[in-house]
């Protein structure tokens, strides 16, 4: 059974992003701020890529963690993440 871990270390949230090839970005038109995405490539016209500064400055803001599994059950890199908030 695989399991998810919490964190709000940025460089581990950024470590395993790019361990992934992910990008950090942003739904389009979501408003000041936005909603945090992870675009891994796959095309996805919603989203746009923001910087990293920009990344955690949202993420901060939001109060959020990320919430994330490095492998999946059968032991293969897992792409699963999601935003949550802290509190």
């Amino acid at each position: 059974m695989s399991s998810a871990s919490q964190t709000t270390n940025h460089d581990e949230i950024r470590r395993w992003i790019e361990d992934r090839q992910g990008t950090p970005s942003r739904v389009k038109d979501s408003g000041e701020g936005g909603i945090l995405r992870v675009d891994f490539g796959e095309p996805e016209e919603a989203l746009e890529p923001i910087e990293w500064d920009e990344f955690f400055q949202i993420f901060e803001k939001s109060d959020l963690a990320f919430l994330h599994q490095d492998k999946t059950e059968d032991g293969k890199l897992s792409r699963f993440s999601k935003f949550v908030s802290r509190s």
